[in-house]
Order: structure tokens, then C-alpha cells, then sequence
């Protein structure tokens, strides 16, 4: 029979040694004056060499001094070692949004093309969509900024803010399209509308205000982007001397999606785009309805000073309450409690490495398909359900 505690080692019972606490040095807090990186640089470690000139391009950048901040971002970009990723990512962004703003759209794109390559999880290819539709808005190609936001919405189905984008980059493929259009529609809309109701104004769709611009007069307008860069800065990590291949310019436009073109702006698909840019209102409304209980403050009056604006833009389009609540049955049969609390779950379970991977490319009509297309069911050619 063992004696009880026999188990122990013997080191345990042995007292511990009495350690000399050693006094540190008082810590002193680095005291910096407002714009203390405009100075010039004393100190040669290469992490405040590298935070100066970040910080430069920033400010610059805030100034609307887009070449100079470019180049700051570019000398910033030229030391950062290929193992600092956050960092490098960071700097690249800056560099694509100062190009946009200097109008070099397709160094910008190619930028964003690398960045979304380089996407280890959701958080990097939400960053790198929002950039892109910088970018494609910037140029005026509403039909791509349409797209991207689809894929924005494929990751987020429950973000408000990007319904209401596409609601109004729809809006704004409507403004582009040839009046003819849009005028029979208006006046078949009318058609059976009292005489009361015919005095009203006619309806707006517009938001941001997007000029048409057809695909040819895009790509001409980017390849005198092309020709005339020759003073262009070290993008993407390549050598300051290397310029783009025309080769690799035109590639590039092949990944750009054109305008609407005028043949295809039919009867049917502008009442195509007021069907989805008014579900995207309905289902923006949804959202911001689902997040007010949670909200105080400034906060709250934003949301529902958002909600008041969407059910402005609703009156347009002239449907009565009946069809307003079907559209919002079907945009919001995703939002019952038990089916968020799936959701959440599901995401807890799954990191954004791991959903990246999971995530697939929405193509335009699996989106459309997905959101819309019950709803254009339901409601047959979108004709106005006139009260």
C-alpha cells in the first residue's frame, strides 16, 4: 500500500529560490507634434521611415493632392517586405483610389485585379469589391458597379447600405436609358389613373445621375488613358521603368463590362430595372426595419431617417399597398427569426477563411434569379397596381 502524497516529487516540496526583482526603466511616452512625419527623416528604422510616408500619402491624399500622394504611396510600397501582407494591401488600395481620382482607371482596375487575386478571406474580397466599384463608378460603367454590388450582396445578403447602392446604380442604368423608353412606360403607367391622380408629377428614378456613355466611346476613352500615362509610378510592386503591354491593356478591357448598349434598352427591360430597383428599396427598408430595435441614439434617427427617404422614393413608382406588401413577403422570407439564427450560427461555425473558399461567383442572372425572379412572378410585367 503506497503512502498517501508518496506520489509527489520531492521538487514540489522544495521552498522556490527568492528572485531579485530587477527595477525597469521608466516608460516615456513618444510626444508627437501635429504632421511631425511632414519633418525630415532622422531616424533610420526602417518601420518609422515606412509609417512616415504612409502617413505623408494620407495626408496629401486628404489635401485632394493625388500625385503627390501617389508618389508617397509608391516609395511607401517599395520598401514594405513581401511578408508584411495587411500593409502591402493597405498601400496598394491607396495607390488604385489615387489613379482613379488622376483618371488611370485601368492601372487602378489592374491593381484591384491583384489585390482580389491575392484574397485570403471574405473581409479581403469585400475590401477589394467596394474598391472596384470606386473605380468602375468613377468611369461611368453603372452596369459594372451593378455587378459588383451583386457579388457584395452574395457575401452580405443582410448589409442595407449595398441594396440600396444597387437600388440606385438601377436607378441609374434607368437615367441612361433613350427617353423613348422610359416615356412610353411612364405613360402606359398612367393609363387608368383618375383625373385626380393625373395632375400628379411624373415619376423620378434618378439618384446619383449617370450620363450614358456607350461601350466603344469607353474603351477609346481608356486607351487614350493608355497612350498618354507616361509618367506613371510603381504600382503593384513593379519596377518604375516598366510600363504596360498593350497586349495587357486590352485584355484588361475584355474584363470590362460595357454600358447597356442602346439596342438592348427595350420596353421590357426598363420595366425590368423598376421592378429590381424597387425590390432592392423594399428589401433595403426590410433591413433597416430588422436593425431599429437595436440602434439608439444618432444612430436611430439615421435609420429612420433612411426609412422616411425609401418610402419617398417608393410613391414613385405608383404601386398600391397590396403589391408593396407582396413584394416585401418575398424580399424578406429570409429575415424570420429562425432562419437568421441559422444563419448566425452557420457563420460562427465557419471563419472567413473558410467562407472565402465556400464562396462562389454570382453570375447576373443566378443573382436575379435568386431575388427577383418571384417577384417578377408574382407581379407579371411589373404593370403599376394603381389604387
Amino acid at each position: 500500500m503506497e503512502i498517501l502524497g508518496g506520489e509527489f516529487e520531492d521538487s514540489v516540496f522544495i521552498s522556490s529560490r527568492d528572485r531579485n526583482a530587477t527595477e525597469s526603466e521608466p516608460y516615456t511616452a513618444k510626444q508627437c507634434e501635429p504632421q511631425w512625419f511632414c519633418e525630415e527623416i532622422s531616424n533610420k528604422d526602417c518601420t518609422e521611415i515606412l509609417t512616415v510616408k504612409k502617413f505623408r500619402g494620407d495626408l496629401a491624399y486628404r489635401q485632394k493632392d493625388f500625385e503627390k500622394a501617389l508618389q508617397e504611396y509608391s516609395s511607401c510600397f517599395s520598401l514594405l517586405a513581401s511578408t508584411n501582407l495587411a500593409m502591402r494591401r493597405d498601400v496598394q488600395e491607396s495607390q488604385a483610389r489615387c489613379l482613379c481620382h488622376l483618371g488611370r482607371h485601368w492601372e487602378a482596375l489592374d491593381i484591384a485585379h491583384k489585390l482580389r487575386h491575392g484574397s485570403t478571406n471574405t473581409d479581403h474580397l469585400t475590401t477589394v469589391l467596394n474598391l472596384q466599384i470606386s473605380i468602375y463608378h468613377s468611369m461611368g460603367n453603372i452596369q459594372s458597379v451593378s455587378s459588383c454590388l451583386q457579388q457584395l450582396i452574395a457575401l452580405q445578403p443582410f448589409n442595407p447600405w449595398y441594396w440600396k447602392m444597387l437600388a440606385e446604380a438601377y436607378m441609374d442604368i434607368l437615367q441612361a436609358a433613350p427617353t423613348s423608353f422610359t416615356s412610353r412606360s411612364n405613360s402606359e403607367d398612367e393609363v387608368g389613373q383618375t383625373e385626380s391622380s393625373q395632375s400628379e408629377d411624373s415619376m423620378s428614378f434618378g439618384i446619383c445621375g449617370g450620363g450614358r456613355t456607350d461601350s466603344q466611346s469607353h474603351k477609346e476613352q481608356l486607351s487614350k488613358e493608355f497612350s498618354g500615362s507616361s509618367t506613371s509610378f510603381p504600382t503593384s510592386g513593379c519596377r518604375s521603368d516598366q510600363k504596360p503591354t498593350e497586349a495587357a491593356f486590352r485584355s484588361s478591357l475584355e474584363n470590362v463590362t460595357p454600358h447597356l448598349p442602346l439596342e438592348a434598352c427595350t420596353q421590357e427591360n426598363v420595366k425590368d430595372l423598376r421592378m429590381k430597383a424597387c425590390a432592392s428599396l423594399i428589401r433595403t427598408r426590410l433591413l433597416l426595419q430588422l436593425l431599429q430595435p437595436q440602434l439608439a441614439s444618432f444612430i436611430l434617427e439615421k435609420n429612420l431617417k433612411e426609412q422616411s427617404a425609401i418610402d419617398e422614393k417608393l410613391k414613385g413608382f405608383r404601386l398600391n399597398e397590396a403589391s408593396l406588401i407582396l413584394i416585401a413577403e418575398i424580399m424578406g422570407e429570409d429575415l424570420a427569426q429562425e432562419k437568421l439564427k441559422e444563419e448566425s450560427q452557420v457563420e460562427g461555425k465557419v471563419g472567413v477563411t473558410a467562407a472565402l473558399a465556400s464562396f462562389v461567383a454570382t453570375s447576373e442572372p443566378e443573382f436575379e434569379g435568386r431575388w427577383f425572379q418571384k417577384v417578377k412572378n408574382n407581379l407579371g410585367h411589373f404593370a403599376p397596381c394603381l389604387e
